[in-house]
């Protein structure tokens, strides 16, 4: 009896405490206040709660592991460019009766290329600040800064001894620049309405056949609904008045020519990342009526909605590419051929660039490729035509645009090690050939 009273005492204590306990947390939850406490040391505050930090940004999943992340990762420019007898140019490969050799070094992130009246070649870049000429004197070549302060000076264009420079935000032009390489004038803004971006946001630009001005304008993003101002490719007459829209649902083309013949603006245009290895495919697509929709970001090589964005969208509302160039290739620069020194199957197809890709574990592109087109204007082929760069899932280079120069031979520049190639036709077999 004693036993079961000495328990009956503890379970009462038990409960008594715990009512202690637990009322003015209840009255708290009911709205019933307790009496201010007395100030609390510092040292006894509470952290601050601490908000777990998204893994993921949209349209990019984790990175599976630190092997594939490093696979992965973004290849970095050479600060400098590489000297001349560091350049892969043993290694490169073309068709026979071809060869390359270097026509300048050491012009650090070579990005656009564009060729002056009188023989000049402009080079671009992206992660610094400045333009170039290349100056050829008797068969000896200079480099020269003309232009400097700039920010990510990516696009040129040339016209009537004008060289315009398509920034981040603006354009400006270098009026009589081949008369003034020594003491080069300042640039001159003539338009300035670009919303400013680093994703996507350097310009390719290029003179059409109307004398306007033609201006990618990137999506500020990897995939997403982009704002009306981008996405597209603009173009603007040479004072920087009279912007349209040319093409929509382009997500970043860094490279578009006129075909020779049609008139038809053909551009390259980089497909999104981070959804496959595999997919989607960059695209070649042309412009048959100004104002066309090439899908971004809603459809992608023609034939697939995008997972997050294509939801009530169907890729029949779009243009359809007229060639694919690979996945994750990052198809930039591109020009028609319209010289005389390459055998005629080459007249009038297109050299691209393949700056080769990051969104991939396993390397491509690296090289030019040349595409053949029927007389409608549909693909015939599409074939290598310098390659090399790529070994062993390193490159040793990365073309980024080509140009054909007066004599018909045709230059490719490099940002990865800050060169500009040079390939002719003719002359005896050398190691480069295929």
């Amino acid at each position: 009896m004693i036993r079961r009273l000495s328990i009956v005492r503890l379970l009462l204590a038990e409960t008594l405490t715990m009512l202690f306990v637990v009322l003015p947390a209840f009255g708290q939850q009911t709205g019933e206040q307790p009496a201010a406490p007395s100030a609390a040391p510092e040292a006894s505050k509470p952290m601050p709660i601490q908000q777990p930090q998204p893994t993921t940004v949209p349209g990019r999943p984790d990175i599976p592991n630190a092997e594939v992340a490093k696979q992965l990762r973004n290849v970095a420019p050479l600060p400098f460019g590489a000297p001349e007898d560091k350049l892969p140019v043993s290694q490169l490969r073309v068709p026979k009766g071809f060869r390359v050799e270097v026509y300048a070094s050491g012009i650090p992130n070579a990005r656009s290329l564009r060729l002056g009246d009188k023989g000049t070649v402009f080079v671009s870049n992206r992660v610094l600040d400045k333009v170039y000429a290349i100056v050829d004197r008797n068969g000896k070549r200079e480099t020269k800064v003309i232009a400097s302060g700039l920010d990510r000076p990516n696009g040129l264009a040339f016209h009537n001894g004008t060289l315009y420079i398509a920034e981040g935000a603006k354009i400006s032009k270098l009026e009589k620049i081949e008369d003034n390489l020594e003491n080069p004038p300042k640039p001159v803004v003539i338009y300035s309405d670009f919303l400013n971006h680093q994703s996507h946001g350097w310009k390719f630009m290029a003179l059409g056949p109307d004398n306007k001005l033609y201006v990618n304008v990137g999506s500020p993003c990897n995939i997403c609904e982009p704002p009306a101002t981008n996405g597209q490719i603009r173009r603007i007459n040479l004072d920087g008045s009279g912007a349209e829209v040319a093409a929509r649902g382009v997500r970043n083309s860094v490279g578009f020519d006129w075909h020779p013949i049609t008139k038809e603006l053909y551009f390259t245009d980089n497909g999104r990342d981070w959804l496959s290895e595999d997919l989607p495919e960059d695209e070649l697509n042309r412009v048959t009526k100004i104002g066309q929709h090439f899908g971004f970001p809603y459809c992608h090589q023609g034939n697939f909605t995008d997972r997050e964005m294509g939801w009530g969208r169907s890729c029949e509302e779009f243009e359809k590419p007229v060639a694919l160039l690979g996945p994750h290739s990052a198809a930039l620069g591109m020009r028609f051929y319209t010289g005389k020194m390459f055998p005629s199957q080459y007249q009038n197809a297109i050299f691209i660039a393949r700056h080769g890709s990051w969104n991939r574990t396993k390397k491509i592109g690296g090289d030019v490729i040349v595409v053949k087109l029927n007389k409608d204007g549909s693909v015939k082929s599409q074939d290598p035509f310098l390659t090399g760069f790529l070994q062993n899932n390193e490159y040793s280079g990365r073309p980024v645009d080509v140009q054909v120069l007066k004599d018909g031979s045709l230059l490719v520049s490099d940002d990865h090690a800050g060169a500009v190639y040079r390939v002719t036709y003719g002359g005896s077999r050398t190691a480069n050939q295929k």
